[in-house]
């Protein structure tokens, strides 16, 4: 088999330095979004509902951007994997595990967590459409609160699952 690259070689390290980069700037990119709910949660009990939704948006599309980097992430493991001229396999620990871990992560923000943002984000224009109700809360405001507390549970198993990925990464238990 021929060797693509050796770990010591140049074309492997700037792959490895694309794979942390990608990763700096995806996992950067959504690892606070809760103080960005936690902003909007403070102006949406103030009735600065536009305010809310401005932060909404702004959050929505650095996540977004994130989000490629954070695909780009698995991608350029792959080719980092591929390049070690076998120095890292498969049937490692820490990689296979990482594998794992990143799927189940990115599950979770696909299927829980992105579908509630979204849902959050309708249920302010709706809140923004029209003025509240006469001596009560806006209708929507029950629903925004359950979909804050799922979002305020899943956000940091996300993160606990990025710190463990990264753990993995750097100690590599199973590895050489």
């Amino acid at each position: 088999m021929p060797v693509l690259a050796t770990i010591d070689g140049g074309f492997y390290k700037f792959v490895l330095v694309l794979h942390i980069l990608c990763a700096i700037v995806g996992f950067g990119a959504v690892f606070l979004n809760g103080v960005y709910g936690a902003q909007m949660k403070t102006r949406l009990q103030s009735g600065r509902v536009a305010e809310a939704i401005g932060i909404y948006e702004a959050n929505e599309v650095v996540s977004k951007i994130g989000e490629y980097f954070i695909y780009a992430v698995f991608l350029l493991g792959f080719a980092v994997l591929g390049l070690s001229d076998s120095v890292w396999k498969f049937s490692q620990t820490w990689v296979w595990l990482s594998i794992v871990i990143y799927i189940l992560a990115i599950g979770l923000s696909h299927g829980v967590l992105m579908p509630a943002v979204k849902r959050m984000g309708v249920l302010m224009h709706e809140m923004a459409a029209g003025p509240p109700p006469v001596g009560g809360p806006p209708p929507q405001a029950a629903e925004m609160a359950s979909i804050g507390q799922k979002l305020g549970a899943v956000g940091p198993i996300l993160d606990l699952a990025m710190i463990a990925v990264l753990f993995l990464m750097v100690f590599k238990p199973g590895g050489p």
